[in-house]
């Protein structure tokens, strides 16, 4: 499974939960918006939604990004060599 990334990582027995945590605090570091979406996103996916109505959701929660300021904060940590400091502000109205 994990040769033909069907799974992104294997750990040993009884490591589980230190994993689990890891990756909870990398989710905890992304941007808010883009965690919700995904969020929703994985949700639509485990309700049996269509691939083509899910993508279409998909698309548009992509563009709702570009209303917020996320884009901009994580072109700018990248370029100056920071953790981005994302601040909520310019959620999008749906």
């Amino acid at each position: 499974a994990l040769r033909i990334g069907l799974i992104e990582d294997v750990v040993e027995s009884g490591a589980a939960r230190d994993a689990a945590l890891a990756l909870a605090r990398n989710v905890a570091r992304q941007s808010p918006h883009a965690v919700a979406y995904s969020k929703e996103l994985i949700g639509l996916a485990r309700r049996g939604v269509p691939r083509g109505a899910a993508l279409a959701v998909e698309r548009e929660r992509f563009v709702d990004l570009f209303d917020t300021n996320d884009p901009r904060e994580g072109v700018a940590a990248f370029l100056g060599k920071r953790a981005p400091q994302w601040n909520n502000d310019g959620e999008p109205q749906r």
